[in-house]
């Protein structure tokens, strides 16, 4: 459905986008419609420059610079093994697969480039900086009130809290800490991403994950 073969995919009938903030503001215009007199606003200007800087952090480079280099040569290995067998069940996709599979080996070459990472880690550094200091005024990046914004940036500080980076990114930004620690309390924080990643779930989780995957492959050779 995506040219480029990436998520995320977002279709309604014969509407199809494939850009995150994009998405978000087309079910927001839904619902905005459906659901008459339940307050929903229209995210301001500002929201929708908060998503875009949220969004143009690449948190790709970052996060595998933390992995552990054994493990992420076992996923990249793994990854292409995927890429390879789809390309041979589906003959009409190969092209696509074919730059799946040249951008997994493009993603190793640039991670041995100390550049590529320190880049991402600078754009972090400097998009968590930014997000502080409009804490300090508003509650929220939008305002006062929770916005679309703060659904795009929570993920953000739970990737973090995933890779144990906490005190490094978090809690040495006061507002962001307190933020973070607020965020953690909303029912859809624990129902989406807290009951999978918060404390020793998410060790659980990627267990699991990662038994299914390897359990689904073998019996695939088979």
């Amino acid at each position: 459905m995506n040219p480029t073969a990436r998520l995320p995919v977002f279709q309604n009938g014969s509407h199809v986008l494939f850009d995150t903030v994009e998405i978000i503001l087309y079910i927001e215009r839904i619902a905005m419609v459906s659901f008459i007199g339940n307050n929903i606003k229209e995210s301001t200007e500002e929201i929708i420059q908060w998503m875009h800087k949220i969004q143009a952090w690449n948190l790709k480079y970052f996060t595998l610079s933390h992995v552990p280099e054994k493990r992420r040569i076992q996923v990249s290995k793994f990854i292409r093994r995927v890429v390879i067998a789809r390309m041979a069940e589906s003959p009409d996709l190969a092209s696509a697969y074919h730059q799946k599979l040249k951008e997994a080996y493009e993603t190793e070459e640039k991670l041995r480039n100390q550049e590529v990472v320190k880049q991402s880690e600078e754009h972090l550094i400097n998009l968590l900086d930014e997000v502080d200091e409009k804490l300090g005024q508003t509650a929220h990046l939008g305002g006062e009130d929770f916005s679309m914004a703060d659904v795009m940036f929570i993920p953000v500080l739970a990737k973090l809290a995933m890779l144990d980076l906490e005190d490094d990114y978090i809690n040495n930004r006061s507002n962001i800490a307190e933020y973070w620690a607020m965020a953690k309390q909303r029912p859809s924080y624990k129902k989406v991403i807290g009951r999978y990643f918060s404390g020793w779930r998410k060790y659980k989780t990627l267990i699991w994950t990662w038994s299914i995957v390897n359990i689904k492959s073998l019996l695939k050779n088979y």
